[in-house]
C-alpha cells in the first residue's frame, strides 16, 4: 500500500505536469528517465527520491515545496470551503480545463469574462 504522502506528492506532480501542458515522456525526457517511472510516482506506487523530486521541480518551473502544499489538510474531514469550493480543486479536471482556457482568451476578454462569471456568481 502506497504512504499517503507519495500519493500526495505524485498527484501534485501529476497536476503541475498536466497544468503547463507537458505528456508524461516529455518529463521523462527532462528529467532523464523513463515515461513509466513518471508513472509509478504520479500514482504513489514508487516513492520520489529528493534529488528526482528536485530535477522534476526544474523541469516543472515549481519550488519543491509546492508538491508538499495542501498535504496536512488532505486526510481532513472537510472536502469543501465555506464557498463551495473543493478543497483539492487541482484535483478536478473541469477546474483545470477552465482555468487553462481562461488563460487562452486575450487579456482584455478574460477580464469581461470575469466580471461576468462574478455577476452570474453573486445572482446564484
Amino acid at each position: 500500500m502506497a504512504h499517503p504522502v507519495d500519493v500526495h506528492v505524485g498527484k501534485r506532480i501529476r497536476h503541475r505536469r498536466w497544468l503547463v501542458g507537458m505528456t508524461q515522456q516529455q518529463l521523462a525526457e527532462k528529467v532523464g528517465i523513463k515515461f513509466q517511472q513518471i508513472q509509478k510516482y504520479e500514482t504513489g506506487a514508487n516513492r520520489v527520491s529528493a534529488s528526482r523530486l528536485w530535477d522534476i521541480a526544474d523541469a516543472l518551473e515549481v519550488k519543491v515545496s509546492f508538491f508538499f502544499e495542501g498535504i496536512e489538510t488532505e486526510g481532513s474531514e472537510q472536502s469543501q470551503s465555506s464557498d463551495n469550493v473543493p478543497a483539492d480543486i487541482l484535483g478536478d479536471k473541469e477546474a483545470l480545463d477552465l482555468v487553462r482556457s481562461y488563460y487562452a482568451i486575450p487579456e482584455n476578454q478574460r477580464r469581461r469574462l470575469f466580471e461576468l462569471a462574478r455577476v452570474l456568481s453573486d445572482v446564484a
